[in-house]
């Protein structure tokens, strides 16, 4: 059974009549096959990009200063523009609350609310960063939906690699706690070690090569046990990508196998099959390979 990902999508959504005003609309808003509804989309993109902006300056203390009211106005314009887009994607539908709990009509919504909260709330309007979220818009527009059943492989292979990086991710967390106790042993609260919980903060910026340098070792043997876990690091750092690799090799393979990009030659020695039309001797053993047919 192979691994299915769920993937974030509109709701099937119908148009709310099939003449007038609001079938127009419709076709402009949700599909993004024609002139019109592309240019909406890029207009609306463009949008999200300046208000978000907007918010980022605002944010800047000195130009909050000498700016204060032009960004106000702004951030209201924004807001009203966003808010009318919303209440014009639930008029355009046949089922108006079915959009509003959707992902997307979540997202439309959280992006408008902070400004009206901020009436009654000062300083809620720095939520409005959610905005940026709206730009997930981008990937329909950019039809990258024929890069689903890629990404559809990459998830699968994650997926089914899982047990053997639960597996791995143990074994680290087991070391960390080992050299995090220990490091707690050697070199105590007066070098920075005050507990074991930041002694295995220190393991793990340790293994990881990232070497913030808020705890080091003072001591030699603090050094020596450093030196070592170290070394784990560097030799663990690729295990997990190792074993994700293999798994997409495997898969790759297979989705390969199914178009018939391979042979069914089987190896007379180990018996695999799945080997490359041009392949002159098994992948797995080495053994030479019987001459394919036609």
């Amino acid at each position: 059974m192979k691994f299915q990902p769920r993937l974030f999508s509109d709701p099937q959504l119908n148009p709310a009549t099939d003449a007038g005003w609001r079938r127009r609309w419709f076709d402009i808003i949700y599909r993004h096959d024609t002139p019109p509804s592309r240019n909406f989309d890029l207009a609306l993109v463009l949008a999200i990009l300046a208000s978000v902006i907007v918010i980022m300056l605002d944010s800047v203390q000195a130009f909050h200063a000498r700016h204060a009211g032009v960004l106000y106005a702004l951030e209201w314009a924004f807001t009203l523009l966003f808010t009318a887009e919303y209440v014009l994607r639930l008029a355009t539908v046949r089922r108006p609350l079915r959009y509003a709990v959707s992902i997307w009509g979540i997202i439309d919504l959280l992006s408008i609310l902070p400004t009206y909260v901020s009436v009654l709330v000062p300083g809620a309007q720095s939520l409005l960063v959610v905005r940026i979220l709206r730009i997930l818009r981008l990937f329909r527009i950019l039809k990258l939906t024929q890069y689903v059943e890629e990404s559809g492989q990459l998830v699968g292979a994650l997926w089914r690699s899982r047990r053997k990086i639960f597996v791995f991710v143990c074994a680290v967390l087991t070391l960390v706690v080992i050299f995090g106790a220990l490091m707690y042993v050697v070199e105590g609260p007066e070098h920075g070690f005050t507990s074991i919980p930041t002694s295995m903060y220190w393991a793990i910026v340790t293994m990881a090569t990232v070497g913030f340098g808020d705890i080091a070792p003072q001591t030699t043997a603090g050094r020596a046990i450093t030196s070592v876990l170290i070394l784990i690091g560097y030799s663990i750092i690729a295990v997990p990508t190792g074993i994700y690799t293999a798994e997409l090799a495997s898969s790759l393979r297979e989705a390969s196998h199914e178009r018939g990009h391979l042979d069914r030659r089987g190896c007379p020695e180990c018996g695999l099959e799945g080997h490359d039309p041009d392949a002159l001797h098994c992948r797995h053993c080495g053994a030479r390979l019987p001459v394919p047919m036609g």
